[in-house]
Protein backbone atom coordinates (compact mmCIF):
# COMPACT_ATOMS: atom_id res chain seq x y z
CA UNK A 1 0.00 0.00 0.00
CA UNK A 2 1.34 3.45 -0.92
CA UNK A 3 2.29 5.72 1.97
CA UNK A 4 -0.55 8.18 1.31
CA UNK A 5 -3.09 5.36 0.94
CA UNK A 6 -1.85 3.82 4.21
CA UNK A 7 -2.19 7.19 5.95
CA UNK A 8 -5.78 7.55 4.66
CA UNK A 9 -6.62 3.98 5.66
CA UNK A 10 -5.24 4.51 9.17
CA UNK A 11 -7.20 7.78 9.47
CA UNK A 12 -10.37 6.01 8.36
CA UNK A 13 -9.81 3.31 11.00
CA UNK A 14 -9.19 5.89 13.71
CA UNK A 15 -12.44 7.68 12.89
CA UNK A 16 -14.31 4.38 12.60
CA UNK A 17 -13.07 3.39 16.06
CA UNK A 18 -14.37 6.69 17.49
CA UNK A 19 -17.76 6.34 15.81
CA UNK A 20 -18.14 2.70 16.89
CA UNK A 21 -17.25 3.64 20.48
CA UNK A 22 -19.89 6.38 20.39
CA UNK A 23 -22.66 4.57 18.50
CA UNK A 24 -21.90 0.90 19.08
CA UNK A 25 -21.41 -1.96 16.65
CA UNK A 26 -24.37 -0.77 14.57
CA UNK A 27 -22.72 2.61 13.97
CA UNK A 28 -23.67 4.46 10.82
CA UNK A 29 -21.13 3.77 8.09
CA UNK A 30 -22.20 7.04 6.46
CA UNK A 31 -21.19 8.83 9.68
CA UNK A 32 -17.81 7.10 9.57
CA UNK A 33 -17.21 8.20 5.97
CA UNK A 34 -18.47 11.75 6.56
CA UNK A 35 -16.38 12.27 9.69
CA UNK A 36 -13.32 10.79 7.99
CA UNK A 37 -13.81 13.21 5.12
CA UNK A 38 -14.21 10.49 2.49
CA UNK A 39 -17.05 9.31 0.32
CA UNK A 40 -19.04 6.25 1.25
CA UNK A 41 -17.59 4.49 -1.82
CA UNK A 42 -14.09 4.95 -0.39
CA UNK A 43 -15.20 3.37 2.89
CA UNK A 44 -16.79 0.44 1.03
CA UNK A 45 -13.69 0.02 -1.13
CA UNK A 46 -11.67 -0.63 2.04
CA UNK A 47 -14.45 -2.39 3.96
CA UNK A 48 -17.09 -3.97 1.70
CA UNK A 49 -19.31 -4.83 4.69
CA UNK A 50 -19.88 -3.61 8.24
CA UNK A 51 -18.49 -6.91 9.44
CA UNK A 52 -15.27 -6.35 7.51
CA UNK A 53 -14.84 -3.02 9.30
CA UNK A 54 -15.70 -4.53 12.69
CA UNK A 55 -13.26 -7.36 12.06
CA UNK A 56 -10.39 -4.92 11.64
CA UNK A 57 -11.50 -2.83 14.62
CA UNK A 58 -12.19 -5.74 16.97
CA UNK A 59 -10.00 -8.68 15.99
CA UNK A 60 -6.94 -7.39 17.85
CA UNK A 61 -9.01 -6.64 20.95
CA UNK A 62 -10.59 -10.11 20.88
CA UNK A 63 -7.19 -11.71 20.41
CA UNK A 64 -5.76 -9.66 23.30
CA UNK A 65 -8.50 -10.88 25.66
CA UNK A 66 -7.87 -14.45 24.50
CA UNK A 67 -4.11 -14.06 25.05
CA UNK A 68 -4.64 -12.62 28.54
CA UNK A 69 -6.92 -15.56 29.35
CA UNK A 70 -4.19 -17.97 28.27
CA UNK A 71 -1.60 -16.12 30.35
CA UNK A 72 -3.79 -16.03 33.47
CA UNK A 73 -4.74 -19.68 33.08
CA UNK A 74 -1.32 -20.71 34.40
CA UNK A 75 -0.50 -17.64 36.46
CA UNK A 76 -3.61 -17.28 38.63
CA UNK A 77 -5.80 -19.58 40.67
CA UNK A 78 -8.72 -20.93 38.64
CA UNK A 79 -11.42 -18.69 40.12
CA UNK A 80 -9.34 -15.53 39.82
CA UNK A 81 -8.42 -16.32 36.21
CA UNK A 82 -12.11 -16.78 35.34
CA UNK A 83 -13.05 -13.49 37.03
CA UNK A 84 -10.22 -11.73 35.16
CA UNK A 85 -11.64 -13.01 31.86
CA UNK A 86 -15.11 -11.82 32.85
CA UNK A 87 -13.72 -8.35 33.67
CA UNK A 88 -11.92 -8.20 30.33
CA UNK A 89 -15.11 -9.19 28.53
CA UNK A 90 -17.20 -6.58 30.35
CA UNK A 91 -14.59 -3.93 29.53
CA UNK A 92 -14.69 -4.99 25.88
CA UNK A 93 -18.47 -4.68 25.80
CA UNK A 94 -18.29 -1.32 27.56
CA UNK A 95 -15.87 -0.03 24.92
CA UNK A 96 -17.78 -1.55 22.00
CA UNK A 97 -21.52 -1.54 22.61
CA UNK A 98 -23.40 -4.13 20.64
CA UNK A 99 -20.33 -6.27 20.06
CA UNK A 100 -21.84 -9.38 21.63
CA UNK A 101 -24.53 -9.60 18.97
CA UNK A 102 -21.83 -9.41 16.30
CA UNK A 103 -19.84 -12.06 18.17
CA UNK A 104 -22.80 -14.42 18.42
CA UNK A 105 -23.41 -14.11 14.69
CA UNK A 106 -19.72 -14.59 13.87
CA UNK A 107 -19.42 -17.69 16.05
CA UNK A 108 -22.19 -19.35 14.04
CA UNK A 109 -20.88 -18.24 10.61
CA UNK A 110 -17.61 -19.90 9.62
CA UNK A 111 -17.31 -17.49 6.66
CA UNK A 112 -17.33 -14.49 8.99
CA UNK A 113 -14.20 -12.37 9.16
CA UNK A 114 -14.56 -12.48 12.95
CA UNK A 115 -15.31 -16.20 13.26
CA UNK A 116 -11.88 -17.46 14.33
CA UNK A 117 -11.29 -14.66 16.84
CA UNK A 118 -14.77 -15.02 18.34
CA UNK A 119 -14.53 -18.80 18.62
CA UNK A 120 -11.13 -18.48 20.32
CA UNK A 121 -12.45 -15.82 22.68
CA UNK A 122 -15.45 -17.93 23.67
CA UNK A 123 -13.25 -21.03 24.03
CA UNK A 124 -10.84 -19.17 26.32
CA UNK A 125 -13.69 -18.37 28.71
CA UNK A 126 -15.04 -21.92 28.51
CA UNK A 127 -11.55 -23.29 29.23
CA UNK A 128 -11.19 -21.06 32.30
CA UNK A 129 -14.66 -22.08 33.47
CA UNK A 130 -13.82 -25.79 33.03
CA UNK A 131 -10.62 -25.33 35.00
CA UNK A 132 -12.48 -23.53 37.79
CA UNK A 133 -15.13 -26.28 37.79
CA UNK A 134 -12.45 -28.99 37.98
CA UNK A 135 -10.94 -27.18 40.97
CA UNK A 136 -14.34 -26.99 42.62
CA UNK A 137 -14.32 -23.18 42.32
CA UNK A 138 -17.18 -22.71 39.85
CA UNK A 139 -20.71 -24.02 39.52
CA UNK A 140 -20.88 -27.24 37.56
CA UNK A 141 -24.12 -26.31 35.77
CA UNK A 142 -22.61 -23.55 33.59
CA UNK A 143 -20.93 -23.67 30.20
CA UNK A 144 -19.27 -21.22 27.79
CA UNK A 145 -22.60 -20.15 26.30
CA UNK A 146 -23.85 -19.29 29.79
CA UNK A 147 -20.74 -17.17 30.37
CA UNK A 148 -21.40 -15.15 27.20
CA UNK A 149 -25.02 -14.71 28.24
CA UNK A 150 -23.94 -13.39 31.65
CA UNK A 151 -21.45 -11.03 30.01
CA UNK A 152 -24.26 -9.90 27.73
CA UNK A 153 -26.46 -9.19 30.75
CA UNK A 154 -23.69 -7.13 32.34
CA UNK A 155 -23.14 -5.28 29.08
CA UNK A 156 -26.84 -4.45 28.90
CA UNK A 157 -26.79 -3.16 32.49
CA UNK A 158 -23.82 -0.93 31.73
CA UNK A 159 -25.74 0.56 28.78
CA UNK A 160 -28.71 1.50 30.96
CA UNK A 161 -28.14 4.84 32.73
CA UNK A 162 -30.17 3.92 35.83
CA UNK A 163 -28.09 0.75 36.33
CA UNK A 164 -24.65 1.80 35.07
CA UNK A 165 -23.57 3.14 38.47
CA UNK A 166 -24.29 -0.29 39.94
CA UNK A 167 -22.21 -2.09 37.31
CA UNK A 168 -19.29 -2.98 39.59
CA UNK A 169 -21.59 -4.21 42.34
CA UNK A 170 -23.63 -6.31 39.92
CA UNK A 171 -20.44 -7.68 38.35
CA UNK A 172 -19.41 -8.92 41.80
CA UNK A 173 -22.86 -10.45 42.38
CA UNK A 174 -22.67 -12.35 39.09
CA UNK A 175 -19.04 -13.38 39.63
CA UNK A 176 -19.94 -14.67 43.10
CA UNK A 177 -22.91 -16.56 41.64
CA UNK A 178 -20.59 -18.25 39.12
CA UNK A 179 -17.99 -19.17 41.70
CA UNK A 180 -18.68 -21.84 44.28
CA UNK A 181 -16.68 -19.87 46.81
CA UNK A 182 -16.10 -16.13 46.18
CA UNK A 183 -12.67 -15.33 44.67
Amino acid sequence: MRADAKKNYDHLLKIAQEVVREQGADASLRDVARRAGVGIATLYRHFPTREDLLAVLLRDRFDDVTARATATEDAQPAGEALVSWLRDMVALTRDHRGVLAAMATAIEDERSALHASCVSLKASGARLLSRAQADGRARADLDGVDLLALVSALAWLNDQPPFAARGDHLFRVIADAILSTPA
